[in-house]
């Protein structure tokens, strides 16, 4: 039996994952933040783990290591509704094995567990990123340069903090529409 500690501020999500985990015979704990993640880490080392990308006001990317310093042997998926190059970059640097844009299937998550190797039959776009998203990306960019601090990113950006963080609430599409006729 494999066990996984979930870790979403969505406590509805988190608890539809446990279901889904628990019918595939999954032995579940969740937590709604980094402080309690961590102290159900240390009672009981976890094999994996699933990790939301934003845990409230604190970021999931601070959770990575301090799970492994925890339980080095642990494997570690980001799912996050703000998926971004920056953030998927630097989740693999702090060790995750996997990083996952929601939606995703529990099915899904279970194979980012499994996964080894990187691909190299990888699905290439052949259409490059909308204005939108390279905003995105950079704006993500320069935030995790900055260790998630909106206020010194707002001043590299040279952009009022309250336009950054509506900026942050959106999330882009990944390419345009395509010209029709």
């Amino acid at each position: 039996m494999s066990d996984i500690l979930i870790v979403d501020d969505d406590a509805a999500l988190a608890g539809v994952l446990v279901r889904a985990f628990s019918r595939r015979g999954w032995a579940c704990r969740q937590a709604h933040d980094a402080a309690s993640a961590l102290a159900l880490a240390q009672q009981q080392a976890p094999r994996q783990a699933l990790v939301d990308l934003k845990l409230g006001e604190d970021s999931g990317l601070r959770l990575v290591p301090a799970l492994l310093a925890l339980a080095p042997d642990c494997r570690i998926v980001m799912l996050t509704g703000y998926a971004s190059i920056a953030t998927a970059i630097e989740a693999i640097k702090l060790g995750a094995v996997h990083y996952l844009a929601k939606p995703a299937t529990v099915d899904e998550i279970i194979g980012a567990f499994d996964r080894l190797q990187g691909d190299s039959e990888a699905e290439v776009e052949a259409q490059p990123l909308s204005m939108d998203r390279l905003e995105w990306e950079h704006i993500q960019k320069v935030l995790a340069e900055q260790g998630g601090n909106i206020s010194a990113t707002a001043r590299l950006l040279n952009m009022h903090r309250r336009t950054l963080q509506r900026k942050l609430s959106k999330r882009p599409s990944p390419n345009p529409p395509t010209r029709q006729g």
